[in-house]
């Protein structure tokens, strides 16, 4: 009795370890298969073009000085009216240029520093800005900031150059997302084709894609008006023999 039990243990061991054995070498074979299957390639496709700038931000910063705060006032209206009437000569509206308050500092009642030699008590700083959509326009007015130089407005900046303080702002970036991605994706598939022609493969279906952030800078130092936009698309192929 207790041999007939042993030889139906040793059966069905034999069996689970055959059973096991088989089990194991289908799942290896299937697991070289899709390990097959899984060969990609990622590429990367990049668009990238020139748009001018549709918006200008130019920011007039200017300065008075004096030893009474009623003439400041006065002087500082005066430059300011100079100033709006310079703008509108040249085609700008009133309704893109806004004037912010003035910014006074009074040196005889600093805390710190020595007021020796100290000429004018008061000094001003006040900006008029621009904001408009017609940016040649502005170009061209910025050109002609010696006039206001001439009428004894104190420009605040070196040779009143205001490159580093304008700001141009391109804001049609949805008007041409869809053919800059449309692009960066062709461009992505051609460097993936000729990856599988020169592998001798065939080029599958997509398994992930991402898109890269937008970017959006100036062309070079010297043209912030022109603006640059960039984007680069991520995406992984299947690869098949």
């Amino acid at each position: 009795m207790e041999y007939k039990y042993f030889n139906n243990s040793l059966i069905l061991g034999v069996s689970i370890f055959l059973g096991l054995s088989a089990l194991g070498f289908l799942i290896g074979r299937s697991a070289i298969k899709v390990k097959e299957f899984e060969r990609t390639v990622r590429v990367k496709g990049l668009s990238e073009r020139e748009y001018p700038a549709d918006i200008v931000l130019w920011p007039i910063k200017f300065t008075e000085a004096s030893n009474d705060l009623s003439a400041l006032y006065a002087s500082l209206e005066a430059s300011t009216d100079k100033i709006v009437r310079f703008l509108v000569k040249n085609g700008i509206d009133k309704s893109e240029i806004t004037v912010s308050p003035p910014s006074i500092t009074d040196k005889l009642a600093q805390e710190y520093g020595s007021n020796q030699g100290v000429r004018f008590r008061y000094t001003a700083n006040q900006i008029v800005t621009v904001y408009s959509k017609k940016v040649d326009l502005v170009r061209k007015t910025i050109n002609k900031l010696s006039d206001l130089g001439k009428q004894g407005i104190a420009l605040a900046g070196s040779d009143y150059d205001y490159n580093a303080s304008i700001e141009y702002i391109f804001t049609k970036l949805n008007e041409v997302k869809p053919e800059m991605i449309e692009e960066a994706t062709r461009k992505a598939r051609e460097v993936a084709e000729k990856f599988a022609k020169d592998s001798k493969s065939h080029l599958g279906k997509i398994k992930r894609a991402s898109q890269g952030q937008f970017t959006i800078s100036p062309r070079d130092r010297n043209n912030p008006h022109i603006k640059r936009v960039r984007v680069v698309s991520t995406i992984e192929y299947y690869l098949s023999d």
